[in-house]
């Protein structure tokens, strides 16, 4: 029986020496197989290329798209696993294709859109750095991109779990769960704008003296407000999509696993919980986190 690493090799040259494709090409079919590999390990279903069934390649690209990836990313993952299993049918390593009746999953509707990282720069130097609110909302925005935080955790952000030096931020998220994140430099900057420049002058309300980010009176804010700015900024940015609080965070996911960086690194960072468990991976090194913000996010 076949094993990953043997197989991969092979369909490695196939593609180089058979299909002439360029060493990119090559190691873009890599990474769609690694995906799937990675699936398997974290789920820990122990199965060589010829055990993988088409349920759990449903529940693969249904994994992707809880991590944040878009339609579109996920069929274009499941195109390279096609051409992998195409491979091993017509070398005669498998007789039964998984992919055979699988379906892309449909491009036509994507709720909420993915912003690429050129509308994600265009978003934010829409934004008038000469206001306070400005000043604020560039903070905010960085922040959501940077970390891929919920807006819940955006809202109720501390500054007593702001960990600047070390490049972190501890977040509380869903079921009052707390998580350290990578926090990139430009998000720090910006925060460090806001803090110094904006919110020191706030005559600022009993309750929300350790909140990150505060209204004009004060006070926190709300889930509705944040979300009223983006869809402001984006009309004012000539970004048509529809897009959200979480559309930055959808967008902070698809980009570093588009770039390569580890699936487990990147589901810790979210904060998601097993799939199939309620612990399927160990607690990675927060140096290791870092290091993927570092290596592969746009704005690190």
């Amino acid at each position: 029986m076949s094993t990953w690493n043997t197989s991969i090799r092979q369909f490695e040259g196939y593609l180089q020496l058979e299909k002439s494709l360029s060493a990119n090409s090559v190691e873009a079919y890599s990474r769609d197989i690694s995906k799937l590999r990675q699936y398997l390990e974290l789920s820990k279903l122990p199965a060589s290329p010829a055990q993988v069934t088409t349920r759990i390649l449903r529940d693969f690209l249904a994994w992707l798209g809880e991590l944040g990836l878009s339609a579109t990313s996920q069929a274009r993952t499941l195109s390279g696993i096609k051409a992998f299993y195409s491979f091993m049918i017509m070398e005669d390593l498998l007789t039964l294709d998984p992919t055979d009746t699988l379906e892309a999953p449909k491009t036509g509707r994507k709720l909420p859109d993915t912003l690429s990282y050129d509308e994600i720069t265009q978003l934010l130097e829409a934004i008038d750095m000469s206001t306070n609110e400005g000043t604020r909302n560039r903070a905010m925005l960085e922040t959501l991109y940077s970390s891929g935080l919920r807006v819940s955790e955006l809202i109720t952000l501390k500054l007593s779990n702001l960990y600047a030096d070390q490049g972190f931020v501890r977040v509380t998220g869903k079921g009052n769960k707390e998580r350290l994140v990578p926090i990139g430099r430009d998000a720090l900057k910006h925060i460090g704008f806001y803090i110094s420049g904006v919110r020191c002058h706030l005559d600022i309300q009993r309750g929300a003296e350790d909140t990150v980010f505060l209204n004009r009176r004060g006070t926190g804010l709300s889930r509705v407000m944040v979300f009223t700015i983006i869809k402001a900024l984006a009309a004012q940015a000539g970004i048509r999509k529809t897009i959200s609080p979480h559309t930055f965070r959808h967008s902070f996911a698809t980009h570093l696993i588009e770039g390569g960086a580890d699936l487990r690194a990147v589901q810790e960072m979210l904060g998601h919980e097993s799939i199939t468990t309620t612990e399927i991976y160990t607690h990675l090194d927060r140096d290791y986190l870092k290091q993927i913000i570092t290596d592969f996010h746009p704005r690190s």
